[in-house]
């Protein structure tokens, strides 16, 4: 097989080599796959936050919209004019993570999706950020299937009808079952409210794939919003999957990478003795999957290989689809570029380090809350790490890049609970360590020791709590003060503890980006900063 040489300097070795490989198989399927979106419109920089005009023409820049249409674009049409089928899939989580979520609520990934021709789209838990209707404006415009098999949405006058289990895609002379899953515990951690029921993924899936293979389907995907480590588990588990192809824990996978979390594919061995091949292509628009199947005469998988693209500044943006972010840029160009500070040094954020231990974003953002209500008896601070999703670079900092960190809009909740439920509440942030939860708490005013190789519920101790002479050991007689934001006062991220015994709650305080901007107006320039008020034992 050929290829042109612009697409040969736009992919990796792997992703060339199975284009290039010689026919082992009847049929190469190619499948191009993205995950967790977030809404990164416009390109991001290496901390996952909107990159600026300056560093985008330095080249120094990933992703954006249009850049993934390019590339998108470049390698169906290279693919198919070698005449090998592909299909284009999306493993969730388009919405939420930028002011472009916030100014249009999901319009402009909806439109995004739409531009770029997706064969299938499975429903990932920030599609319901907004409640039903933040799915709805996916569903009014898509002409793919949304696919969740353990989405229940009959309950629902909008959505019911709107979403499938599963899918029957043509590619090819091929018929391709994709089989949907959305995280299990989407009803903690967004807000698809009480019409949506969410069945068990695996379960679910399973019986998915029954009633394909029932239909004559031999080549079934599941494409999947769960996480890598429950994406083995179905790999593992569920007879007749060719492959999975997956989202939600925004896992980098990689053939040739060294910084890779795994390897792509991820190969599992099935309970039915064949081995199914599993894959992520990282977050935020900086990486495109490309995973090649190749089948027999049946439809079976006998190989597969590939590789995650990094969507780089070698990729050309599409002058269409630039414009047309521009367009968007333009109503939330002047809030976002406003400065509110100076940072001393880069403020970690990112996920892999946010969900596990003490971050510096961390720190920041339960400092300002402490801060702003300290005067309300309030001395404990706490926030999920799940709700920081950009770090900040050193330098200007601006309201936008604060927004890129917190684009939830929770707002400050304030109350009353117990030491006992204090320290409950840091054995829910620790129990999802495995798969890195975002429940994991990020505090101020408390110390507190985790053992990640005790038992969920027994990972926490020596909680030591701020009094007016230094810290103490946290009584868990007492009532303290304690502010955190609405999402988890009420129950979100396993915080049932806050909803079900608060204290004169008050969940209305102002928005906790704002707090966040203005505390740090306040301590210019911000001096970055990990104290040991987590301790990890592992």
């Amino acid at each position: 097989m050929s290829i042109s040489p612009k697409l040969r300097a736009l992919t990796g070795a792997a992703a060339l080599a199975a284009l290039g490989a010689p026919a082992l198989a009847d049929t190469h399927l190619h499948i191009l796959h993205f995950n967790d979106f977030h809404s990164r419109i416009e390109p991001i920089n290496r901390f996952n936050s909107t990159c600026s005009a300056e560093d985008d023409a330095a080249g120094e820049c990933f992703g954006g919209a249009a850049r993934l249409f390019t590339l998108i674009n470049q390698m169906r049409d290279a693919i198919t004019a070698e005449g090998d089928p592909v299909l284009v899939l999306s493993a969730g989580d388009s919405s939420q993570g930028s002011l472009f979520f916030t100014t249009y609520g999901g319009r402009a990934e909806a439109e995004l999706n739409d531009r770029i021709g997706l064969d299938a789209m499975a429903v990932g838990n920030h599609e319901f950020d907004n409640g039903p209707e933040g799915l709805m404006v996916f569903a009014e415009t898509a002409e793919y299937p949304l696919v969740a098999a353990n989405l229940d949405v009959s309950g629902n006058n909008m959505l019911a009808g709107r979403v499938v289990p599963y899918a029957v895609l043509t590619a090819g002379d091929l018929q391709v079952g994709v089989v949907g899953a959305i995280t299990n515990d989407t009803p903690d951690i967004s807000s698809p409210g009480p019409t949506i029921i969410v069945n068990d993924a695996l379960e679910s899936v399973r019986s998915s794939v029954e009633e394909l293979q029932e239909q004559g389907i031999t080549t079934i995907i599941a494409l999947t919003h769960v996480g890598y480590v429950p994406e083995q588990e179905m790999a593992a588990q569920i007879p007749g999957l060719t492959a999975v192809v997956g989202g939600h824990s925004h896992t980098y996978l990689s053939a040739t990478d060294p910084r890779r979390e795994g390897p792509y594919p991820t190969w599992v061995d099935n309970v039915d003795g064949s081995m199914v091949p599993v894959v992520q292509a990282g977050a935020y628009s900086r990486y495109l999957g490309h995973l090649v199947l190749e089948l027999d005469d049946d439809g079976k998988l006998m190989f597969a290989s590939g590789d995650t693209i990094e969507i780089n500044a070698e990729v050309q943006p599409d002058p269409e689809i630039a414009e047309w972010v521009a367009s968007m840029a333009e109503p939330i160009e002047a809030t976002r570029s406003l400065v509110v500070s100076e940072s001393a040094g880069p403020i970690e954020g990112d996920r892999s380090v946010c969900r596990q231990v003490e971050c510096q974003m961390g720190n920041l953002v339960t400092d300002a809350m402490l801060s702003r209500v300290a005067g309300q008896g309030i001395t404990i601070a706490i926030q999920n790490g799940g709700g920081l999703r950009a770090s900040i670079d050193e330098g200007t900092i601006t309201l936008g890049e604060v927004l890129s960190v917190l684009p939830f809009q929770n707002t400050l909740a304030t109350f009353e609970l117990s030491g006992a439920d204090v320290i409950a509440a840091l054995e829910n942030g620790a129990s999802r360590l495995e798969d890195g939860g975002g429940r994991f708490a990020q505090v101020s005013g408390l110390q507190y020791t985790v053992n990640s190789t005790a038992e969920p519920g027994s990972r926490i101790s020596d909680v030591m709590v701020m009094s007016e002479s230094g810290f103490v050991p946290i009584d868990p007689e007492m009532i303290y003060g304690v502010v955190s934001n609405d999402f988890m006062r009420n129950g979100g991220d396993g915080y049932a503890m806050f909803r079900d015994n608060a204290i004169n709650a008050y969940d209305f305080g102002p928005d906790v980006g704002d707090v966040v901007a203005e505390f740090l107006a306040e301590n210019t320039p911000y001096t970055p900063y990990t104290d040991g008020r987590i301790t990890r034992i592992d």
